[in-house]
């Protein structure tokens, strides 16, 4: 079955619409409707509900998307491959959760690179769930999560540990941090029930968000109070914006590193691995520039 196939499908599921998906495709409308009929066919199932120019999937539709996607993307990364290897080169795929690009391999991802020379790398930013997916896929040589990822095929281990630290945006108490705009960042499942254990007394938080990035900004505008990577919040504190909250320990939190144990790239795995060991956490270049930048302006 040709692939053209599935990202026609893929294409037309998107936009509900044979003509759009054409246009999408630069194809005409009469080549989508003939692919379409081609994998309804082989499937022997409809997979468009048609009623005029309302489409909506079928329930076997619905079913074959994640396969259509696996199918695309895995296509799409051994066309990358390979032209890669034509140049001589290799090629190292690295996903985090979004709070881990944050914290810690926004960073990391700077200093592999300039480590390693003839290589081409692909960076995302994906769930957990998202994660776990591509590895079992072989789409994904490396994932960086706050929570182990457990599969008889992966190799998991607590790469480093992030220190969190309770920071306001004026010096204040633990009781008075909590009561004015407490942004509850979503630092994993075991930080969750930790938080929980270790300040009973939060009620209901004012905000809640999956990226430290948007707590950071929000309290910067806003005024608040948020659990930050020390690293992340070290600039702020360093330039007044940000105060550690007394009275409050730093939190420790793992970094789990988890990958294939029979992938192709073990050896350059190994060397990435070794060089995020030994790598302390550091704020992203941007942040950096933008604290330096309120700093400077204040001053002024």
């Amino acid at each position: 079955m040709d692939v053209k196939v599935f990202r026609t499908f893929l294409e037309v599921a998107k936009e509900r619409h044979f003509g759009h998906a054409a246009d999408n495709l630069y194809i005409t409308q009469a080549a989508v409707s003939a692919r379409i009929k081609q994998l309804e066919s082989y499937f022997d199932a409809a997979l468009f509900r048609r009623h005029r120019n309302n489409i909506t999937l079928t329930s076997a539709g619905e079913r074959l998307v994640p396969y259509a996607e696996m199918m695309v993307t895995t296509l799409q990364q051994a066309k990358f491959e390979l032209a890669l290897e034509e140049h001589k080169a290799y090629q190292l795929t690295l996903g985090g959760t979004p709070n881990v690009w944050d914290a810690f391999l926004q960073h990391g991802l700077s200093v592999v690179t300039d480590a390693f020379d003839g290589y081409g790398f692909i960076a995302e930013s994906l769930s957990r769930e998202h994660l776990q997916r591509k590895l079992h896929d072989r789409t994904l040589d490396m994932a960086f999560s706050f929570e182990p990822m457990k599969a008889d095929e992966f190799h998991c281990e607590a790469l480093t540990d992030l220190t969190l630290m309770l920071v306001s945006t004026e010096p204040r108490t633990i009781e008075e941090a909590f009561a004015n705009h407490y942004i509850y960042i979503d630092w994993g499942e075991a930080f969750s029930r930790a938080h929980a254990l270790r300040h009973p007394q939060v009620a209901v938080p004012y905000m809640r968000t999956s990226t430290g990035r948007i707590a950071l900004d929000f309290i910067l505008e806003k005024g608040g109070a948020a659990y930050l990577p020390a690293s992340l919040a070290a600039p702020f504190i360093a330039s007044g914006q940000l105060f550690a909250v007394s009275d409050v320990e730093p939190w420790p939190r793992p970094i789990y590193l988890s990958y294939r144990k029979n992938s192709a790239a073990l050896e350059a795995i190994e060397q990435v691995r070794t060089l995020l060991k030994a790598l302390p956490p550091a704020t992203a270049y941007l942040l950096q520039q933008a604290s330096e930048a309120a700093a400077t302006h204040d001053e002024s």
